[in-house]
């Protein structure tokens, strides 16, 4: 019976060991790499993003600065060219007058308008006279001329402190010599305008 029993035991061992013999041993478990932490990758594709931005950031900047002078120049250029329009204009009278004519008031009203577009002008109106007459009388006449430019541009709706008149009488003629023709273009108010920051 013992020998039976050994028998057994010796059958069950052989057995046992023949099994885990058998079997294919698992592999050691190890741990898989492990991916780049979220930061690392960040730091891996922001870094060559973050380097054009900068290279863009010059560019747009030059852009920016070449747009910027271009509008500056097309501004003075548009502000010259309204101002070269302004001083061109003479408002002429009649002899001895301080009226506005007909012709006179159109022009007044264009010139009006100009400056209700463009705030920031201001003006200043010089009144003439042709050489007849005494020095104080066609001073007090250039004053008056210019005074009624002034007013006119005023019921316009041209703020009075945007101008200022003053009379240059008979010294400051615009045509030389003592014919009718020279007179009359003496007799006359013009601008001369000023930019306001």
């Amino acid at each position: 019976m013992m020998n039976k029993l050994f028998k057994i035991a010796l059958v069950a061992s052989v057995v046992g060991f023949a099994l885990t013999a058998c079997t294919t041993p698992e592999p050691p478990k190890t741990e898989p790499e492990a991916a780049p932490a979220p930061e690392a990758a960040a730091v891996q594709t922001e870094a060559p993003a973050a380097e054009q931005p900068v290279v863009n950031a010059d560019s747009l900047a030059a852009a920016k600065a070449k747009e910027e002078a271009e509008r500056l120049e097309a501004e003075r250029a548009r502000l010259e060219a309204l101002i070269n329009q302004i001083m061109s204009e003479d408002v002429y009278f009649d002899f001895d007058r301080s009226e506005l004519t007909e012709k006179a008031k159109e022009l007044l009203a264009q010139v009006a308008e100009l400056l209700i577009k463009e705030t920031r002008f201001s003006i200043t109106i010089e009144g003439h006279t042709d050489a007849r007459g005494t020095e104080d009388y066609n001073f007090t006449l250039g004053a008056k001329r210019a005074m009624k430019v002034k007013e006119f541009l005023a019921a316009y709706g041209i703020d009075a402190k945007r101008m200022e008149s003053v009379s240059y009488g008979k010294e400051a003629p615009k045509a030389a010599g003592e014919s009718e023709e020279a007179y009359s273009q003496n007799r006359r108010a013009n601008f001369r305008v000023n930019i306001r920051d």
